[in-house]
């Protein structure tokens, strides 16, 4: 039998850097970020051998395993890129995705689309970061740390 943080670092390791490959340079909406929670949470229940009829919560599932929700990994993710977008060199081509100020003009129905500025504005705000921060690397990547 395979001892469930063993489990728990495979995922890490393996399975969610391939869920969140895409979701660092674009903003993910309400719909798709629920899908990654589901998929997570399911992922997790089946390692540990564990059917929603037991009751048991997923915060209790993921101390057990060792792994940080994916609220908190997709938002170090998006930081990290942030700041390796700002201290890259003058000179290095912009590629799509990494445009931060990226709007869509034409008029739609229902609520505003999230843009990756406003939502990197938003990570930062949440953890108190300040562009200035981006600068220091080390202190950037301690401060965007997330165990697990």
């Amino acid at each position: 039998m395979v001892p469930s943080r063993l489990k728990g670092k495979f995922y890490r390791v393996v399975i969610r850097p391939a869920m969140l490959y895409e979701a660092k340079c674009c903003a993910v909406n309400n719909s798709h970020f629920q899908k990654l929670k589901v998929a997570e949470t399911r992922m997790l229940r089946w390692m540990c051998w564990y059917a929603r009829r037991d009751r048991i919560r997923n915060e209790v599932i993921r101390d057990k395993v060792g792994v940080a929700s994916m609220e908190e990994k997709l938002r170090q993710v998006r930081l990290r890129w942030y700041g390796n977008v700002r201290n890259r060199c003058p000179e290095a081509p912009v590629r799509r995705c990494e445009r931060l100020h990226m709007r869509d003009l034409r008029k739609g129905r229902g609520r505003p689309k999230m843009y990756l500025g406003k939502v990197i504005r938003h990570d930062m705000t949440l953890l108190q970061l300040t562009k200035d921060m981006t600068l220091d690397r080390k202190l950037w990547r301690l401060k965007i740390r997330i165990k697990g």
